[in-house]
């Protein structure tokens, strides 16, 4: 007999190491819950995520929103009222296939279902409509979602998210606006990243391609994010120019700096999902020296939470890059433009650490992180005080996967 069989949409390998760092902790914690689980992914990204994968049990299918939305939903519904075309289907169509086969499919999306969002509203319902047809149940992963405010979001979000099996939300404010739709399908829960194991080789990989003598002495890691700097800019602001002066602050402090992305796309300039080129342009408008170590490469999502664990202090943009200073206990500042990041430093006690970019200048950031540098210790001790609780809440998303497959099997 076949282990059990998951699918999974809304990760990656490649890209955004966050949704790296989500697929490969439910990879991690099911392997070890179920016998012999296979995974398949539905990829936005299929060539650079299958160029990337180390795991023997994780198929890896194409599924970019022109396919996902047309083909795959459209075979989907002839699976659901065309009974007698389901061996056909199934024959021909790896992706029905694997969802006719699996036990659930794992919804990753990091924030769905969200006011001011509504462009991505249609592949937040084409992610899981497939499965509904196919009669796969549906396990959305710890997210962000709501406001409802918004009409048309509102009815797709009481209309779709009560289909799902569960609903893990991220953080307080997330289930108070679910709670606010009466729904009943709902677990609190923490971010499944939070569970991402290091397997005890990042510091031999990462020493290949970096000096980690660096971190000899106090480190500042910063992480930009071209979503945080379009918002920024659109509003009359300089993303750049702030987090070059902020950069530049730190230096004459006498710290150093780690210029690190969080997201990164091999091959591309293209921003979607990519802030190599945002890093590359703030870092050729600072002065080289010793206390500046710009990271102008992709590195995995272990390597990277390892590198931000050698830290001092970190200040993020990109929501996971912040998930995974907390889990490395670093103190952290955020510059954050959603509900997604105050929420889960909730859990620390810590969420008087984030601000919104609309409030981002560069003497406010200045301000701001020296605030942090004197709370370090009050800081890190609400850290280590709170960390085991949010790993317990992340990692219990698995025994409740696990407990679904095994019920379905």
């Amino acid at each position: 007999m076949t282990g059990p069989r998951i699918t999974i949409i809304g990760s990656a390998l490649s890209g955004n190491k966050g949704a790296s760092a989500m697929l490969e902790a439910a990879i991690q914690s099911l392997g070890e819950r179920l016998d012999d689980p296979r995974f398949t992914l539905l990829s936005m990204y299929p060539r650079e995520d299958a160029a990337q994968n180390p795991y023997p049990n994780l198929e890896i299918l194409p599924a970019n929103p022109r396919q996902l939305g047309v083909t795959i939903n459209t075979l989907a519904l002839m699976y659901s009222v065309l009974p007698f075309l389901r061996g056909t289907l199934r024959r021909h169509s790896r992706v029905i296939r694997a969802l006719a086969e699996s036990s659930v499919l794992l919804d990753q999306g990091g924030i769905t279902f969200t006011d001011g969002r509504e462009k991505f509203l249609l592949y937040n319902v084409a992610s899981i409509l497939p499965a509904l047809n196919t009669r796969t149940p549906v396990f959305k992963c710890a997210q962000a979602v709501g406001p409802f405010q918004n009409p048309i979001n509102r009815w797709a979000s009481r209309t779709f998210l009560p289909k799902a099996a569960t609903i893990v939300t991220r953080g307080r404010i997330t289930h108070e606006y679910a709670e606010g739709l009466r729904l009943t399908n709902l677990v609190a829960g923490a971010d499944y990243a939070f569970s991402l194991a290091l397997d005890g080789t990042e510091c031999q990989q990462v020493s290949r391609h970096l000096d980690l003598s660096f971190f000899d002495e106090d480190v500042v890691g910063v992480c930009p994010s071209v979503v945080l700097q379009k918002k920024v800019d659109e509003c009359g602001g300089d993303y750049v120019g702030q987090i070059v002066d902020f950069i530049g602050h730190v230096r004459a402090q006498g710290k150093r700096v780690l210029l690190l992305p969080h997201s990164v796309r091999t091959g591309t300039d293209k921003t979607h999902n990519n802030d190599l080129p945002l890093c590359r342009e703030i870092h050729a408008r600072l002065t080289l020296g010793d206390d500046l170590l710009f990271v102008d490469r992709e590195l995995s999502s272990q390597q990277l939470r390892y590198l931000i664990g050698r830290c001092s202090f970190f200040v993020a943009s990109r929501f996971h890059a912040m998930v995974s200073s907390l889990a490395m206990a670093v103190p952290t500042l955020v510059i954050g433009w959603s509900h997604k990041y105050r929420e889960v430093l909730e859990m620390f006690d810590l969420e008087e650490w984030a601000f919104g970019h609309d409030t981002l200048t560069p003497s406010h950031l200045a301000e701001r992180f020296a605030a942090l540098e004197g709370a370090r210790e009050e800081v890190k001790a609400k850290l280590d005080e709170h960390l085991p609780g949010v790993r317990a809440r992340s990692i219990e998303q698995a025994d409740l996967i696990a407990r679904l497959v095994s019920t379905d099997r």
